[in-house]
């Protein structure tokens, strides 16, 4: 069974837990970068903060299979 992930600064993705995702709080380009990279092989959506998205970058292409979907600001 796959699951969904969300990466972002703590006070964005906090909610997402009550629904079931795995939350990723990450409020720093650092942090963000490490959260993405230690994802489990069965995450394939994120949902990231628009900071979050930003930081990645080119990153985001180093994982086709997984469907990032990016907040509002």
């Amino acid at each position: 069974m796959s699951r969904a992930a969300v990466i972002g600064e703590t006070l964005r993705v906090q909610g997402y837990a009550l629904a079931g995702a795995l939350v990723c709080a990450a409020d720093d380009e650092a942090s963000v970068l490490r959260a993405w990279r230690a994802l489990p092989g069965d995450v394939l959506v994120v949902v990231l903060t628009a900071a979050a998205a930003g930081w990645l970058g080119g990153e985001l292409a180093q994982r086709p299979a997984v469907l990032p979907v990016v907040m509002p600001a």
